[in-house]
């Protein structure tokens, strides 16, 4: 069976949302060194920012101009965009390829709703993940 380009466009998706203690501000996009969640405490979280990270990967792109990431504190929505800026992709490869964002703006007493969408070379936009979730990183009081 021959495959066109648009059924190559996206091979396979890993999506995962992780906490991370971070003191530095800003998103942080595409092939960032790979980083572990540390534990967090709320004497930790007073000194340090917490923030969730978005990892994602593929096994190949077709003409692929690059991603925004979409948030929401219920599954439902409503969903805004988070990414002022298209996170760049691959354009057209057939090499694996890891992206990295971090949200710096969460409530960490809030949970948060994420899925990604990815945007053609020809300004097509379709929803590229499933929603996945992120739950509070304090207990609220």
């Amino acid at each position: 069976m021959m495959m066109g380009p648009c059924s190559r466009r996206m091979l396979i998706v890993v999506l995962t949302v992780t906490v991370l203690s971070c003191s530095t501000s800003g998103p942080s996009t595409k092939n960032q060194p790979e980083a572990q969640p540390a534990p967090v405490t709320e004497d930790a979280a007073a000194t340090k920012q917490l923030v969730n990270t978005i990892r994602w990967t593929t096994a190949s792109e077709v003409e692929n101009f690059g991603y925004d990431i979409y948030r929401a504190t219920s599954e439902d929505g409503p969903f805004e965009r988070i990414t002022v800026e298209p996170i760049p992709g691959a354009g057209t490869s057939d090499e694996p390829q890891s992206y990295v964002y971090v949200d710096d703006t969460i409530d960490p007493s809030q949970g948060y709703y994420y899925y990604l969408e990815s945007i053609s070379m020809q300004g097509v936009r379709e929803r590229f993940s499933p929603i996945n979730y992120s739950p509070p990183k304090l207990k609220s009081e």
